[in-house]
Formats: C-alpha cells, sequence, structure tokens
C-alpha cells in the first residue's frame, strides 16, 4: 500500500516540461528543480516522498530523454496515472523504477486529495470516495519498479546466478 497527495496535470505534459533543456547539462539534482516549473512553478518544491502525478493523455511525448522519468523518482513521486504514455517515456520509467498506471478516466482523481495504490491489485483510491481499477501491469514490470528499475533488477538477477554457480563451502 502506498498513499499520498495527488498533483493534478492536463493533457500532453511532455518530456521537456518534466526536464527543462536549460537544466539538461546539471546533474539531476539541478534539473528535478525545474521539474514542471513552466506549468506547477512550486511543484519540486513542494512535492513529497509518496505523492501521485494524475495526467491527462499523452503524458512524457517528446523527447527520449530518460532524465524525464529519472528526475520524478529522484522527488519521490510514487506513481503517474494517465490515460496515456509517450512511448519512449513509458520505456524509460519503467527503466529507472517509475510505475506507470494507465486509467482512461484518471482524472477523477483531483489535486490536493490524498490518494492509496493497492499494488496488487492496481487499485487506486481516492479520498474523494472514486476508486480507479487501473489497467493490469505485467508482473516483471511491477518487480522492476520495485527493484528500483532495470539496472538494479539485472544486478539482483546476476547476484542470484552467481551464488547459484558458487560451489557449496567444504
Amino acid at each position: 500500500m502506498s498513499q499520498g497527495r495527488v498533483w493534478h496535470l492536463g493533457h500532453d505534459i511532455d518530456t521537456d516540461l518534466l526536464a527543462p533543456g536549460h537544466a539538461m547539462k546539471f546533474g539531476i539534482e539541478i534539473i528535478a528543480k525545474h521539474c514542471l516549473e513552466n506549468v506547477l512553478p512550486d511543484f519540486a518544491a513542494q512535492v513529497k516522498e509518496g505523492d501521485f502525478i494524475v495526467a491527462g493523455p499523452n503524458f512524457g511525448i517528446g523527447s527520449s530523454r530518460e532524465q524525464a522519468a529519472q528526475v520524478l523518482v529522484h522527488l519521490g513521486i510514487a506513481a503517474v496515472i494517465a490515460p496515456s504514455y509517450g512511448g519512449l517515456f513509458f520505456r524509460n520509467a519503467f527503466n529507472v523504477g517509475l510505475l506507470l498506471l494507465t486509467h482512461s478516466n484518471a482524472n477523477q482523481l483531483q489535486a490536493a486529495h490524498s490518494v492509496t495504490l493497492d499494488l496488487t491489485t492496481l487499485a487506486v483510491q481516492g479520498s474523494c470516495g472514486s476508486t480507479l481499477m487501473c489497467e493490469p501491469i505485467p508482473q516483471f514490470l511491477i518487480d522492476m519498479v520495485q527493484a528500483g528499475g532495470l539496472l538494479p533488477t539485472l544486478q539482483m538477477k546476476r547476484l542470484r546466478e552467481r551464488n547459484r554457480n558458487d560451489p557449496a563451502p567444504v
């Protein structure tokens, strides 16, 4: 179970809004300070670990910059809930451990309300009384998010294989 505040965004939130070009020469800590500054100026300063983003269709459209998903992980976003995502952003998000949930009526969840996510059922319960049953996600993607992304998943897999192949102590 995960619980947090809802940050409500419109449609077509592109990767330039998440990771602005002018900040790309810096590290993720600085890029994160500029996340969504053109649509929610106080977002980076006020977002808290475990908060959720609820957005309209086409969240993450635009360039292939991985930092667009990384800043949301860095800022502690528990999940993004939207009707659809940019394809490259979708892949990058899971690769860096960001959970993306899909629901055609995500906008039922209003800003400043809190939501509770049951990761087992993918049910999102809003404090306003609405419950959304999000589209199923393959278990390997949920496991990858819980591990922190693709690289930690591969490192854990390699470690398990190494331990399996080590001879038993005598």
